[in-house]
């Protein structure tokens, strides 16, 4: 099955899998995906995010946290719309409680990391 936006079907699964008290969910692999997902490894919203599988077959598991029912996460550029921001443009999620996820051309990172290298990118999603 094809996915048209696989960046909000991440953030959909990891959500839903939060919201049913499961503790790991498997979806198929991408570059971006895993580097998503990394970046939420580092700032403890999940646990961990790896690999499984090789080829087509390749899968992204992710394992949650307990008590992630109130954790938001919503997707910001979309494939009909897409939000590119400066460095100095990146806005601070809820006064630096949360984090933006933005796409650089260094890779996905925070957008603290962003602004902190001064560099623009496309503003992926929030976490809070």
């Amino acid at each position: 099955m094809t996915v048209t936006d696989p960046i909000a079907d991440l953030l959909t699964r990891i959500r839903n899998a939060a919201r049913a008290n499961k503790n790991m969910v498997h979806m198929p692999h991408s570059k971006l995906k895993e580097s998503i997902s990394k970046v939420l490894v580092e700032n403890d919203y999940v646990i961990s995010a790896k690999s499984i599988g090789e080829g087509i077959n390749k899968e992204l598991a992710i394992e949650l946290k307990e008590d992630m029912q109130k954790l938001h996460l919503k997707r910001i550029s979309k494939p009909g719309q897409r939000i590119y921001l400066k460095s100095r443009e990146i806005p601070r999620v809820l006064d630096g409680l949360g984090i933006a996820i933005v796409s650089t051309p260094k890779g996905v990172m925070t957008g603290k990391q962003a602004r902190k290298s001064k560099m623009g990118g496309e503003y992926l999603c929030e976490v809070y």
